[in-house]
Order: C-alpha cells, then structure tokens, then sequence
C-alpha cells in the first residue's frame, strides 16, 4: 500500500489563494479598493471604524465585514453610520479566509462600493496569512499591549502597509515606547506608513483617513 503525505497547512493555504484571486478579480471589475483591518482583542479596532465612518463616508461609498467568533456586537455598533455592515460569524475560527469573504459578498451592491473594509477577527497569527485579496493589509497596535508586539508576531507587521498606533493618549501610563515600536518596523524591512491615534477621543484618526482617501482614489 503507497502512503502519500499530504501537508494540510499547504493545502489549506492554496485553497485561500484560488478564493482570494476570485475576490481580487471581482474587485479589480468592480472597482472596489479592499482593505484588511487586523489586531488582537480590544486594541479598537470597532472604535476606529466608528471614528473612522465620519470622515470617509461624505467621501466614498463603503462596505463593511466584521469577523468575530461569536456575537453581533461590533456590527451593531457601526450600523446606522451610512455604510452597510455584514457581519461573520467563524464559530471558532481565528481569522476569515478568502472564501468567507466571497460569501459575504453577495450581501452588497457592488456596483456601489468604492471601498470595503473587512474587521477581522482579533489575533495576531492566522489573519496575516490568510488573504482574501485585499489591497491593503492594516494592523492596529494598542499602547496598553505593550513595545513587543512588533517582535512577538513579525508576519503580521511585516506584511502590513499601515500601523494603527491607537490609544496613544495613553501612553504615559503603560509601558509602551514610540520609537522602539518604530525601530523593531524597520528592523523587519517594514516600510508601513505609522499613525498614532486615539480613536476614542478622535484623536489623529483624520490623518489616517486622508491618507487612506488618497490611496483608494489613486488606483480609482
């Protein structure tokens, strides 16, 4: 009898990828600019959305998935803010992959999208490797998390284009340095652009914006 091995990681990884081309297709027909927001539990993700709608919605036509395991919470939270929200539910998973993506997708008009921000579920492993074709990836870092985290998990910084520095209003009461964080991206060949933020208060999330403006109007 042959045994063939078979690497699941491999093959997993392969059948995101033949999801995530089909997404970047209908995107790129479609006109839609995609930008994946990922970070551990509670750095503010759903905050920064929130803050985040009040610039870019008067600007831009949005879509937005929210990824959690369970509950409806942070959906809840963003209806209402003049953007349809879908929300996914993995049940255990800890990221949304390609073909989830593609499922939601049938939710929203299309046509009428500029651009899609996808929350993804809070961990700082699996969604840095599981693209669902977006243009962008965007990490978040909260303050309170601590200096290590760019060190702790590199694929993640490494692969992002942006870095959400958020609640830096409290900065001076955690352990947490700017400038290291700042050393440990480069260090990784890192070239992500770096926004120090406080969502909660609005603070800093307006350059954020413009910056992500310009970026979905220059492949517009």
């Amino acid at each position: 009898m042959t045994v063939k091995k078979i690497d699941l990681n491999t093959s997993i990884l392969a059948n995101n990828e033949m999801w995530a081309k089909r997404n970047r297709e209908l995107f790129d027909a479609e006109g839609i600019f995609a930008v994946n927001l990922m970070s551990s539990p509670g750095s503010g993700k759903t905050t920064i959305l929130e803050k985040s709608l009040d610039y870019l919605t008067p600007q831009l036509k949005l879509g937005i998935i929210v990824g959690d395991i369970a509950t409806t919470e942070d959906a809840n939270r963003l209806k209402g803010q003049g953007a349809p929200v879908v929300q996914i539910n993995t049940h255990g998973a800890c990221h949304l992959d390609a073909q989830m993506i593609s499922g939601a997708l049938s939710s929203f008009n299309l046509k009428e999208l500029d651009l899609l921000i996808v929350e993804n579920v809070g961990n700082l492993v699996c969604p840095a490797d599981f693209s669902f074709g977006e243009d962008l990836k965007v990490a978040v870092l909260s303050t309170p998390e601590g200096n290590d985290k760019v060190r702790k998990y590199p694929e993640m910084f490494r692969k992002s284009h942006a870095v959400l520095i958020n609640k830096i209003d409290l900065i001076s009461f955690v352990d947490f340095d700017l400038n290291r964080v700042e050393e440990d991206l480069k260090n990784l060949g890192s070239r992500a652009e770096i926004f120090p933020m406080a969502a909660k208060t609005g603070q800093g999330v307006d350059v954020w914006c413009q910056w992500l403006i310009r970026q979905v109007r220059k492949t517009g």
